[in-house]
């Protein structure tokens, strides 16, 4: 868009490492410091910076449920100073998701489900991912990863899945699951494991399946946003978008490692096919 950071902008970027107690220690020096617009990736993230500030303009860079967690008025009239790109394609999501798993792999009947409950919006999929389970016959194998934040943490849990033996595995987009991504993945090609994840990256290196919004199109889309608040957009007037557009992958390499033959019904279906 033509913006050069140290000519146009400064950039000031803040990072919590997973830990979410460091972010209104964050959101509060960003307001100390007078910035013009502040981004926030993450649900969490967006609830810490309202809190700091009710003047800022304040751009979501992906969230989840602006409208039920009350960081806008609506989506077409946000009305204060929260605007921005929301993610989540709504409870029910998750569920079909888990029924597209189990259409692959006939077989699995273990899945365990590695989420965060931090991440807020992960609670109301979870419910509907129940639901499904209870109609696709699936048990479902709970861990919730928001205190796994070292690697001997997330070890524990990778340990935990292998003790239940499950048969698959479904991931949430959480930043504890994209901090131990290369862990994760060796622990899915260890055990032969099929799994869903919500980030098109773990498809692309290995996981069986991703399934969600793309996540690269909506933070892209954040920066047409901060163009318009630059020059002079009040972020209340500007409409909060949600997604249209859902992305499934399929590796087709895991496919065959794991010798699974991948229903066509899927294939057509696929946006992406790795193979």
């Amino acid at each position: 868009m033509g913006y050069v950071d140290g000519r146009d902008l400064a950039i000031e970027s803040r990072f919590a490492d997973t830990y979410w107690e460091r972010l209104p220690g964050q959101a509060q020096d960003l307001v100390t410091r007078g910035v013009d617009v502040i981004v926030t990736i993450g649900t969490p993230t967006v609830m810490v910076a309202k809190k700091a500030t009710a003047t800022i303009p304040i751009v979501m860079a992906g969230a989840g449920e602006p409208l039920e967690l009350g960081l806008v008025r609506s989506l077409a009239h946000p009305g204060g100073n929260v605007t921005g790109v929301a993610h989540n394609p709504g409870p029910e999501f998750a569920g079909k998701s888990l029924e597209l798993l189990k259409h692959a792999a006939p077989a699995i009947s273990r899945v365990a489900i590695l989420w965060d409950s931090g991440a807020l919006h992960e609670v109301p999929s979870l419910e509907g991912q129940r639901s499904a389970a209870r109609t696709l016959g699936v048990s479902l194998l709970i861990h919730d990863v928001t205190d796994a934040h070292s690697d001997a943490a997330f070890s524990t849990v990778l340990a935990a899945v292998d003790a239940e033996a499950a048969d698959a595995l479904f991931v949430y987009p959480n930043f504890i699951a994209a901090k131990h991504a290369r862990k994760l993945l060796a622990f899915l090609s260890a055990h032969r494991l099929p799994s869903m994840f919500q980030d098109t990256w773990f498809a692309e290196q290995g996981a069986l399946f991703s399934h969600y919004a793309n996540w690269t199109s909506l933070r892209r889309r954040t920066a047409e946003y901060v163009d318009k608040i630059l020059n002079g957009a009040k972020p209340g007037d500007l409409p909060v978008e949600e997604p249209t557009k859902f992305e499934l992958v399929v590796n087709l390499n895991t496919a065959k490692l794991f010798n699974l033959t991948i229903p066509q019904s899927i294939l057509l279906r696929a946006d992406r096919v790795i193979e």
